[in-house]
């Protein structure tokens, strides 16, 4: 089991280290398709936590599942294991929320719109590229 364990912590950290660049990011569904960008002013910024998208949960639940099964021996085994899941998906959860902004923006052309950013370094004032594919923002540059 503990072969198994150090395996799946070496596999995590090895396949976390193949991207280099440290320029945006895009889903690997979304890279190859026309998007439409929109320029604005920040008129105000709000903080905000964008709450899990379910992954830190489910991995957290694996993690904690693997880590309470190797503790306790007979029935003690069954608790630490159902502990152990329990508690790795409230971490994970946790862990996977991230501090946001959101901004209101008044584009170029007057309209006003709301865009959540993950990331603290918009401030009132900054001007801003947004870049969408439909009514879903990819990213979201300054432009100061």
């Amino acid at each position: 089991m503990k072969k198994i364990l150090m395996a799946s912590v070496a596999t995590i950290l090895l396949v976390s280290a193949c991207a280099t660049n440290k320029g945006p990011e895009y889903s690997g569904s979304s890279y190859n398709r026309i998007k439409t960008y929109e320029i604005g002013t920040v008129k105000d910024v709000r903080p905000v936590v964008v709450s899990d998208n379910g992954m830190g949960t489910f991995i957290g639940a694996i993690v904690g599942t693997v880590l309470g099964s190797t503790v306790g021996g007979g029935r003690g085994t069954t608790l630490t294991t159902l502990a152990g899941g329990l508690a790795g998906s409230y971490v994970g959860s946790e862990v996977n929320k991230a501090n946001a902004l959101e901004l209101s923006v008044t584009l170029d052309d007057g309209r006003d719109i709301v865009v959540v950013v993950k990331g603290t370094n918009y401030h009132i004032g900054d001007r801003v590229k947004i870049i969408k594919e439909g009514s879903k923002v990819d990213q979201v540059y300054l432009l100061n």
